[in-house]
């Protein structure tokens, strides 16, 4: 009876008091635990700190001093323009009103342009703008030396005006805006539409509105040329100056950046934070909300500029450390030279094992691993000299893993009820066959087809149970099974398809008078049997025997007058029908049995997957056309005075 056991195993001593391992850990780890300690603490911890602390500081500091410049700008141009708005109204159409004009933009280089009046559908008068924008009592000044020196089109202004009805209606309604005209003036120019036209009635301001057009060149100028860009944006998040004069005269818009959607819904003035750009780059953003008209001056800086010089830093960290590191592998090669000399007689002893010497004598007064080694594989020779002794003992087994787990006292007298497949392989007309060849030959010409045909049952995990002559015994599902009885019965009638494979590769190489073809019939039938050793001390067998046997060796003995080469009864039909081509043959009852026994040809392995032809044969009429088998003669079987170990009913 099978039954497995646990392994026995001497007990030695594991624990090492100086292990190689904790000496080249302690050397190595302990080396790079210092330099790489180290980095990580001062690049990680207190320089990463510092340089954020700073960057934060100077990016704010940054920030500051833009919006406070921007400020300045606005304010001192909003101012100077609307006092010249009320003197030069206020003067009446002379050389004199007109010097003051040419004074004011003298003065204000960074004035465009000015245009005030009341909002209106008609047509302008008076030096009004064209287009309709403002009503008679309009009036529009233009710095023509500006849009000369910066070759731009002063006409622009109207341009700009009447295509911006609807913000000069809500500045002449009492609010203050300012919008981005790079993109009309195709030069960097902010508008700031402002309440109130400069015209004066009985001393009251009338209603209207003022478009100041300014260059926002001098406010970029304020905001540097360095990693923290700065920019001046709107109450709609539209871009008025940045020093990339490109983002204005395409009108990008930031009210979906992460950080200006942060300023509009906390309602802070002032504030810096980490964040990510919707770009998917980390950087460090401060703004500054202005009192004028909604705007806001953001001033970014990448998170990578910030960390430059500490990933630098790292850099030549690293490479200390590989120093360090190098150092480290010349005191660990100088220490393993203090174990080299074992590792060589332990070499030597392997190559004497490896010439079949097995007497090992090895002695090591080392306390550490090589010290166990050295036991070890002392054990190692006495335990293979023992193998090599049990070899001649097991050596009748014909299956290697049978005779494993026999070395290893896994197997026992006695038998267990076991299900498994058995397959009887035989040669046709052998006697015939071998009666022509020298005694000499016939064993060459058997060894040469078993081993095809063994080769073939054992990559499926059958186990050949023994050789008859020129038959072959062999089983699935014992002594190891899949656990699937339907697995190892498909498994054999796979290996049975691949014992004609082969055939048919080793009659290639037949056909001689002295080496004819050869033609085999397989047997196949699943069922109960039991399973063990059967013998006695001297000489044991493991083997399987019962009915299921004897119908398999009763089924095989049937290929010849069905001219068939695989058969297999209804019980492994059952199991692998579905997986088989097979065709039913008559019923056969055979000796022994009082009721017929359905046997089956198998022709091909179904092909299942989507796409893929059926390989011939597909019936049993191709597959005798592709071997040379006949077509049977099945009365032939009733003839009188043969032994009736079977009976075939239509």
């Amino acid at each position: 009876m099978v039954k497995p056991q646990r392994p026995t195993r001497r007990k030695q001593s594991s624990k090492i008091p100086y292990p190689i391992g904790f000496k080249l850990m302690f050397i190595i780890v302990g080396l790079l635990a210092l330099s790489l300690g180290a980095i990580t603490f001062m690049a990680s911890t207190l320089i990463s700190m510092d340089v954020r602390i700073t960057a934060e500081h100077t990016n704010f500091s940054i920030n500051a001093q833009a919006a406070e410049a921007a400020k300045s700008f606005l304010s001192v141009n909003k101012s100077a323009a609307l006092t010249f708005l009320r003197t030069w109204r206020a003067l009446p159409a002379t050389e004199e009103r007109d010097s003051l004009a040419d004074y004011f933009f003298a003065e204000n280089d960074a004035v465009a342009a000015l245009a005030a009046g009341t909002i209106g559908g008609g047509e302008t008068g008076g030096g009004g703008i064209s287009g309709g924008a403002f009503t008679d009592e309009s009036v529009t000044l233009i710095n023509d030396r500006f849009f000369l020196s910066r070759e731009a089109d002063r006409e622009s202004v109207a341009f700009f005006l009447n295509s911006r009805r609807d913000y000069l209606a809500r500045a002449a309604g009492g609010e203050t805006l300012v919008l981005n005209g790079t993109g009309v003036f195709n030069i960097p120019v902010l508008v700031m539409l402002l309440p109130g036209n400069g015209l004066l009635k009985n001393g009251v301001s009338q209603p209207g509105m003022t478009a100041l057009f300014l260059s926002s060149e001098t406010v970029t100028q304020n905001f540097g040329d360095g990693p923290n860009g700065s920019c001046l944006i709107n109450g709609e998040g539209d871009i008025l100056a940045d020093p990339d004069t490109t983002l204005g005269q395409e009108g990008r818009n930031l009210r979906t950046d992460p950080l200006v959607l942060s300023m509009y819904e906390t309602g802070e003035t002032r504030k810096q934070r980490l964040y990510t750009g919707s770009d998917g780059i980390r950087r460090f953003g401060a703004y500054t909300k202005l009192d004028i008209a909604g705007l806001a001056v953001i001033t970014t800086i990448d998170e990578k500029l910030v960390f430059e010089e500490t990933a630098a830093t790292t850099t030549r960290n690293i490479w200390l450390s590989a120093g360090v590191l190098f150092i480290s592998i010349l005191c660990v090669w100088f220490f393993s030279k203090t174990i080299s000399e074992p590792l060589k007689n332990l070499s030597a002893a392997a190559g004497k094992i490896k010439e079949g010497n097995f007497n090992i004598t090895l002695q090591s007064r080392r306390r550490d691993e090589i010290g166990l080694l050295t036991e070890s594989f002392v054990e190692m020779s006495r335990g293979l000299a023992e193998r090599e002794r049990l070899k001649d003992t097991f050596g009748r087994f014909i299956n290697r893993e049978i005779a494993e787990r026999a070395i290893k006292g896994e197997l026992e007298l006695g038998g267990e009820n076991r299900q498994a497949t058995v397959l009887f392989s035989d040669i046709r007309d052998f006697t015939s066959i071998s009666e022509k060849m020298p005694a000499q030959d016939v064993v060459g010409f058997l060894n040469s087809y078993l081993s095809r045909m063994v080769s073939r049952i054992t990559k499926t995990g059958g186990v050949v149970d023994k050789f008859i002559g020129d038959a072959i015994m062999a089983i699935w599902g014992v002594p190891v099974s899949t656990g699937n009885f339907a697995r190892d019965a498909l498994a054999c009638v796979r290996s049975a398809l691949m014992m004609r494979i082969a055939l048919q590769e080793y009659n290639q190489t037949r056909g001689a008078e002295n080496r004819p073809y050869l033609k085999i019939g397989c047997g196949i039938n699943t069922g109960d049997v039991v399973a063990g050793q059967i013998g006695s001390k001297e000489r044991m067998e493991y083997t399987v025997i019962g009915d299921t046997v004897n119908l398999a060796s009763r089924t095989e003995a049937l290929n010849k007058p069905f001219c068939t080469d695989i058969l297999i009864t209804e019980h492994t039909w059952n199991l692998v029908k579905d997986y088989v081509i097979t065709e039913e043959m008559p019923g056969v009852t055979v000796k022994g049995k009082a009721a017929p026994v359905r046997m089956f040809a198998v022709v091909n392995l179904r092909i299942k997957k989507p796409g893929m032809l059926q390989p011939k044969p597909v019936s049993l009429a191709q597959l005798r056309e592709q071997l040379g088998l006949d077509i049977p003669d099945l009365d032939a079987m009733e003839r009188p005075g043969i032994e009736k170990k079977y009976k075939i009913h239509d």
